[in-house]
């Protein structure tokens, strides 16, 4: 039976996840407002917000309008984009660039024709125009940075470093049926203290859920270690619909090198001119897309893992040797000095890529404020689906993405006057009827098998026998982790396995559903379009699942 007790922590708002999503919530809210903030890890380092290089879409050019930013989108997304989401989110971005500007995010600048001093537009894949403002070749890490030294000033919001969520807690946990029906919404989470491995009951009048995406769950990715789906998995076990978990957008450039772990080369390098090529030096994409280079990235990574299949080898390359002496260095000083790490002088000789999973298009389903279908529980950034990205993320939308929707439920948190209802006791967490695990390869066993299965079978092209073969696989591997979980201690590691098991059986689940190719999910089994476009939504609810 549940343990209950006096003693239990108390927020107005809990913000579950500390990138660019979180952090813009917690600066939006009254100063009146208790905020917690919880953070995987540091605050610096841990979000893949601080790991972002390109930049943030926005119109702010004269030449660029908002129709046409929401028409890139809406292509890039294959059909499947809610046209609202996009028009809501391109329309607040120049809103969103001058906020940041005032807190003093240092986007690049140049001088131009005219003598003056402005910001530096690039363009990336997918875009008609020079709409990517940025800030070098690292915007997340200096986004990341500014937000950070904001939250920091603010009295207001507490920041729990080393914390990871369990699970949430809504009304069914309670102890009484009179209570279960009053307070029919979240009321917190179960929140494990990593350093010192206790969990606590965090009560909040409004619960937030901004974890990121879930693309640890393949083998190899770009993200950061934390991007286990926790949110997700999280909303799925409380009862919150997923949708579009099938399209799991892989970047078509990681640094090949061993010891460039999950090293990402910027869409800016193609947009700035970058060429992909063959080891022989033959530039291919135009073979694949009128667009060549500056294609989407579903299409740039299907040609190149095509070619890779096709020829046996195990990268291609990314040239932008050709631009004048000091571009590469002056335009991605970042990239350039890493890769000078590793042996790579890319303004003399081209770099050797991969496709990598990068970004989870789909998630918790949630409405123009962020509302999913639980009250008082909000879900933003990658770990919501929101019509965004439709089939396809464009580049650089994301980061807009989190702050445009972080402002609206800001704005809906307040409005609907979530700190009207009283303090309720909530159940602590319960660990007496379990002991601490001594078969810990277990954990490290089950993970590798995971994100391996979700590489070979539900990659970047699929069949109907692949996952067939990953649902089979999955199954079991989610009733080992069950019985494990129910039998021992929890720890980060069991947390995020139980997470990534949830998130695969999803992403697995939606790919079996969408008979057609379309976006980021390419099947071999049913190359062809289908008749209509239509989001795929999992119902926590349906027993065939």
């Amino acid at each position: 039976m549940p343990k209950y007790g006096a003693m239990q922590k108390q927020y107005d708002v809990l913000i579950i996840g500390a990138g660019a999503a979180g952090l813009t919530l917690a600066l939006h809210l009254p100063k009146s407002y208790q905020v917690a903030v919880l953070s995987k890890g540091p605050l610096l380092g841990s979000s893949s917000t601080y790991w972002a290089q390109g930049g943030i879409s926005a119109v702010l050019d004269d030449d660029d309008t908002f129709s046409s930013h929401i028409d890139d989108t809406v292509n890039a997304g294959a059909g499947l984009c809610k046209e609202e989401s996009v028009a809501f989110t391109v329309e607040n971005a120049p809103d969103i660039i001058e906020w940041l500007i005032k807190l003093g995010m240092p986007f690049t600048r140049e001088t131009g024709e005219d003598g003056q001093r402005g910001f530096h537009l690039t363009r990336e894949g997918g875009h008609s125009h020079r709409r990517v403002i940025h800030a070098d070749d690292a915007t997340g890490k200096a986004l990341q940075i500014t937000l950070t030294n904001h939250v920091k000033l603010s009295k207001n919001i507490t920041v729990l470093e080393n914390s990871i969520a369990v699970d949430l807690i809504t009304s069914h946990k309670l102890k009484n049926q009179e209570q279960r029906d009053k307070h029919s919404h979240c009321l917190g989470a179960y929140v494990l203290n990593r350093e010192t491995g206790k969990v606590d009951s965090i009560s909040s009048k409004s619960t937030i859920l901004a974890t990121g995406g879930a693309n640890k769950v393949y083998l190899y990715t770009s993200n950061p270690d934390g991007a286990s789906g926790d949110g997700i998995a999280m909303a799925w076990r409380a009862g919150c619909r997923v949708a579009n978990m099938e399209f799991m957008q892989f970047h078509p450039t990681c640094l090949y090198h061993p010891d460039a772990k999950s090293f990402l080369i910027s869409e800016a390098v193609r947009g700035e001119g970058g060429i992909l090529k063959l080891p022989c030096g033959e530039p291919f994409m135009h073979r694949f897309d009128e667009r060549g280079d500056l294609a989407p990235r579903d299409i740039v990574a299907r040609a190149i893992d095509h070619e890779m299949k096709r020829l046996g080898i195990d990268c291609v390359y990314l040239d932008i040797s050709h631009k004048p002496d000091g571009f590469v260095q002056s335009h991605f000083p970042n990239i350039y000095q890493r890769c000078l790490e590793l042996g790579f002088q890319i303004d003399k000789e081209a770099i050797p890529v991969v496709p990598a999973a990068h970004y989870t298009c789909g998630g918790v389903m949630t409405d123009l404020a962020g509302q999913t279908d639980i009250k008082r529980l909000y879900a933003l950034g990658e770990t919501a689906y929101t019509g965004l990205h439709g089939a396809n993320r464009m580049a650089s939308n994301s980061l807009l993405e989190c702050m445009a929707f972080a402002r609206a439920a800001a704005k809906d948190i307040i409005n609907t006057a979530a700190l009207e209802h009283s303090k309720i006791e909530l159940p602590e967490w319960d660990d007496s009827q379990v002991i601490d695990s001594d078969e810990a390869v277990v954990v490290a066993h089950n993970w590798h098998e995971v994100r391996r299965l979700m590489w070979n079978y539900v990659g970047i092209v699929r069949t109907d026998k692949r996952l067939q073969r990953a649902t089979n696989r999955i199954n079991l591997l989610l009733q080992e982790i069950n019985d494990y979980y129910g039998d021992f201690k929890v720890n980060s590691d069991l947390l995020e396995l139980r997470n990534l098991a949830s998130i695969a059986q999803l992403v697995i689940a939606s790919a079996k559903q969408r008979k057609e190719s379309r976006g980021l999910h390419y099947t071999l089994d049913h190359i062809d379009l289908g008749d209509s476009a239509q989001p795929t939504i999992l119902d926590p609810s349906d027993s065939k699942l």
